[in-house]
């Protein structure tokens, strides 16, 4: 038996009637529905500049504004499983139309990426060629489907008409500052204008603004910018030539694409200041419509927590450290900075200080040899592999020591791997006695323990009888004073107060919070991604390209390939693709800043591919716009802030969970600095969000763990076969290398679109995974059948509807059908939906005899957004000349939706023993009457006293005997 192939159980046989609804008729009828969709702009949505201006019907609908994540235009195409969620939003969509709304429902393509620029390095053929074949692919595919997309407004991010805006944006990021005093952001010059009047004054200097040179500048505002350039610590990957986010490393330190393994190594890199936003990012999530499970997500990623900056004196400099538990200051015994920090080399001796331990040396003859090989060995390891709880604490002694402010106590500074820059300063005060890493740590290298917390558990408080830390939020302060404060006795709230008062007015240190968010590394080494609008002049100062030089597209190159190197050779650096392009990079250019032509050198990283899907729901707005971003009538008409949606964005977006925190986190990030800066009204992309579930599939491996084609397997006696060799099943992913993919065009070709749009809306609840089995599409085929029976002749092609007026059976079986659909597709609760079509359209084909006109027309209409091809060509054989498309949607009659009457159950002692058919709208005193005189209750209670009736009306009577 074959999982994948339906060939067994198809519906079409030689023999069928002339009309009846099989694949053929099925083929022909979609292909012609959607030719004259796409000739009549059936799904065209009118903007409010131009299209309804002049249409009063139209300004007084109801707007839903519904998006797909951006789908990837892989040169594999697309299987069953991709479409789901497309389907989806369809069914929304046309359902939204048909209850008054003007609907903007399109989709693009997010076309630059890796997998394009690998198969350009493999074949030479240039990246735009594959992505544009492989989106031609997949829109004949999508439209297949019949999709109702407003197709004028589909773009790919790979149009330079597209990526012009990405570099504008860029630009707008490029040219602001964060203002904490107003919570928002504004435009750079408002900052230089600040500095230059001596309105603030210039960190860094003591001299005016007008003194420093432009170099000098230049890097103040550096310090300012939300996009800037620094020399930071980044994940490096010489197998792939390219600098990675962290989200795109793997959890043992490789990377995703590739597999090879991630160094961490300093580059100058341009990053996002998406930091400055973190209490923002956070805040606005409570007025989203999104799963709690992805809020959390957010929340985790950005991490919120609250404490005290602390500066240590050393050297006659400082470090800082950031802590939630300032508190326990006066138990910090040592000090570790992450390998990485930037303060490492500052403080590392020459030579080991008189009686270092050889354990804190590494067994190195200098403090510098001991923290180079220190390094080297924590930059080939992943941030999950230096944080394990389980493994060795390592560290080497740097050979200075830094001052406890509290009690004056010279503590040694090491580095060790379980400290990492990602979080707080990137240095941590070691308090061994409550922290289990700290405590393994000194235990390892014989450094002091200072009980400063009373121990609740009856350990005492000795420490060199301690097994481990103990970690308290509500024990009592210890051992914690000096001639100046005194914690002991406090308890850790009003320790945490007093310390950080303390701090502050001794100037060593402050009450602050602090974020797991780190800002947004937003440089590749790659060519195929949109180019920085960005030039460097003979010092290195970064300008910015002036609006009319935009877009700024990617030249031609002759080897598409980053610069890679031996996999794992980490002392390496980027070479990219454009770097090559000598009279692209090298340019003579005026920038129209008064200073006339001047030789600059272009930015020769790429954006990530992030970059493109962040604003592009804007874009679908104005699709066409070539002045301005997009026009602000449209954003607000279609965006805007309104009632119930305070920060605006799209009506509905659905994708995959796992995009909860890059793309979301980003795209927010983007829409929140363009709202900040005037250029939208809406401070959120996104207020509605559903994640829909996966369509999974059986793989099947031989004895080698290879998988084997699902096609080819055949079960027998519930063992499975590939060519005579048992193998092994288990549900997971569907997708070409697993060799179980089917296709939407195998399902179209031996069913029809709708069938294939029923049976994955029909599969379960559109948020849950789901298996997918081939061998059942056929019952929603077979429901497309007895829907075009119920209305058409099979033999004669004719509609055998009658005007007879239906019985009130069935006027029941069609209100109540039509309340449960309408509440079903406003909720997607699409697979419930279908059922109450199929129970409906069952009751119908049994009744025999015409179907009466009256029911035919309402049930094609709440067909008409799951299956719309059908149900246009029924509606045509009907008698109408309009599209169901902007047919009203039906509504049910209140007094056929109420059942006649409801079972109420009787019980005594708990037990069933009567059922009473009663109205509806029985009050509480009625249903006690009946239930008390009815003859099986009289025989169960056999004569007993009533000590208590409950009354539940209409459903339950509970009858408690004395």
């Amino acid at each position: 038996m074959s999982e994948t192939n339906p060939a067994a159980t198809a519906p079409v046989t030689a023999d069928a009637a002339p009309h009846r609804y099989t694949a053929a008729l099925a083929a022909e009828i979609e292909a012609r529905w959607q030719d004259f969709w796409d000739a009549e702009g059936t799904y065209d949505a009118p903007n409010p500049s131009g299209d309804l201006a002049g249409d009063p019907e139209l300004v007084a609908r109801p707007k839903k504004f519904i998006m797909d994540m951006f789908p990837y235009p892989s040169g594999a195409g697309l299987h069953v499983g991709h479409p789901l969620g497309y389907i989806a939003t369809d069914v929304y969509a046309r359902f939204q139309r048909m209850t008054g709304h003007n609907v903007l429902h399109t989709l693009g393509f997010d076309a630059f990426g890796l997998p394009a620029e690998q198969y350009a390095v493999q074949t030479g053929t240039h990246p735009r060629v594959s992505t544009e074949a492989n989106i031609k692919n997949m829109q004949i595919q999508l439209r297949r489907l019949g999709l109702g997309h407003d197709r004028r407004r589909s773009f790919a991010t790979i149009d330079p008409a597209y990526y012009k805006w990405t570099q504008w944006i860029f630009l707008q990021i490029f040219n602001s500052w964060y203002d904490d005093e107003a919570g928002k952001a504004r435009p750079i010059a408002e900052l230089i204008e600040r500095f230059a009047s001596g309105e603030r004054d210039v960190p860094g200097h003591t001299r005016a603004w007008s003194e420093l040179t432009e170099a000098e500048r230049a890097d103040v505002l550096g310090e300012y910018r939300l996009a800037y350039a620094s020399d930071a610590p980044v994940n490096w990957c010489p197998g792939l030539g390219t600098v990675l986010a962290n989200e795109e490393v793997t959890a043992d330190g490789r990377s995703e694409r590739g597999n090879f393994p991630v160094f961490k190594s300093k580059l100058r890199q341009w990053n996002m200041r998406i930091t400055a936003y973190a209490d923002r990012l956070l805040e606005d999530l409570d007025e989203l419509d999104w799963p709690e499970a992805i809020k959390l997500q957010q929340r985790n990623w950005i991490g919120r927590s609250e404490g005290a900056r602390v500066d240590f004196p050393i050297d006659g400099e400082r470090i800082t450290v950031f802590t939630t538990r300032p508190d326990t200051l006066f138990g910090a015994t040592y000090m570790v900075l992450a390998p990485e920090h930037p303060l490492v080399e500052k403080f590392t001796a020459d030579a080991w200080p008189e009686g270092t331990r050889p354990a804190w040396t590494g067994g190195h003859a200098t403090p510098a040899e001991a923290v180079a090989a220190y390094r080297a060995q924590a930059a080939s390891k992943s941030d999950v592999e230096r944080q394990a709880e389980a493994k060795d604490k390592t560290g080497v002694f740097i050979g200075a020591h830094a001052t406890n402010p509290v009690n004056g106590e010279q503590i040694p500074v090491f580095i060790a791997d379980y400290v990492l820059m990602g979080y707080g300063t990137g240095a941590i005060m070691a308090v061994p006695a409550g922290d289990q890493r700290d405590f393994e740590f000194a235990r390892a290298f014989d450094l002091p323990v200072h009980c400063i917390v009373e121990p609740t558990d009856g350990r005492g408080t000795d420490t060199a009888t301690w097994e481990d830390a103990f970690a308290s939020h509500d024990a009592r302060i210890i051992n914690s004073s000096n001639d100046d404060v005194s914690l002991d006795g406090l308890d850790v709230t009003d320790a945490k107060t007093r310390i950080t008062e303390w701090l502050e007015r001794r100037g060593v240190g402050e009450g602050t919070v602090n974020f797991r968010l780190r800002d947004w590394l937003f440089s590749r080494q790659r060519y195929w991604g949109e180019p920085f609008p960005i030039v460097y002049d003979e010092d290195g100062i970064a300008h910015a390209l002036p609006e009319s030089m935009l877009p700024l597209e990617l030249p031609e190159v002759e080897d598409y390939s980053p610069r890679t190197f031996d996999p794992d050779d980490a002392d390496t650096h980027p070479e990219t693709p454009l770097s090559r392009n000598e009279d692209w990079v090298d340019v003579t250019l005026d920038l129209g800043d008064g200073r006339g032509p001047r030789r600059y050198r272009r930015e020769t990283n790429t954006m990530p591919n992030w970059a493109g899907s962040c604003w592009y729901e804007l874009r679908y707005l104005d699709p066409h716009n070539d002045r301005q971003l997009v026009d602000p009538e449209i954003e607000r008409y279609w965006m805007g802030p309104r009632e119930g949606l305070p920060h605006g964005g799209v009506d509905l977006y659905v994708g995959g969970a796992e995009h909860a925190v890059l793309h979301l986190l980003y795209a927010r990030f983007w829409s929140k600095v363009l709202f900040d800066l005037g250029h939208v009204s809406s401070a959120e992309p996104f207020h509605k969000l559903f994640n829909q579930g996966m369509i999974q599939a059986y793989v099947y491996r031989d004895a080698r763990g290879i998988a084997v084609p699902a096609a080819e397997v055949e079960e027998r006696d519930g063992v499975y076969y590939h060519q005579g060799e048992k193998v092994s099943r288990l549900l997971g992913k569907m997708g070409k290398s697993l060799k179980n993919a089917v296709t939407p065009d195998e399902i179209c070709a031996e069913y029809g679109a709708d069938t294939l749009r029923l049976y994955e809306m029909a599969m379960g609840p559109l948020d849950v995974s789901r298996p997918w089995d081939t061998r059942a599409v056929v019952g929603q085929f077979r429901l497309l059948q007895r829907l075009w029976r119920n209305i058409v002749d099979e033999d004669s092609g004719e509609v055998t509807v009658t005007d007879a007026e239906p019985d009130d059976e069935t006027l029941r079986a069609l209100h109540k059908a039509v309340d449960g659909v309408r509440q079903d597709l406003e909720a997607m609760r699409f697979n419930t939906a279908i059922a109450k079509v199929t129970e409906l359209n069952n009751h119908l084909t049994k009744s025999g005899g015409g179907v009466p006109r009256a029911v035919a027309e309402p049930l094609v209409l709440l067909a008409a957004p799951l299956a719309p091809h059908v149900a246009e060509e029924l509606w045509r054989k009907l008698g109408h000349t309009d599209s169901v498309v902007h047919r009203d949607f039906p509504v049910a009659d209140p007094a056929y939706v109420v059942d006649e009457t409801i079972t109420c159950v009787v019980q005594i002692k708990g037990k069933v023993r009567a059922r009473l058919e009663v109205a509806p709208g029985i009050s509480d005193e009625e249903l006690e009457k009946a239930a008390l005189a009815d003859e099986k209750v009289v025989a169960a209670l056999d004569g007993a006293g009533i000590r208590k009736v409950i009354v539940r009306a209409p459903k339950l009577v509970n009858i408690v005997p004395a």
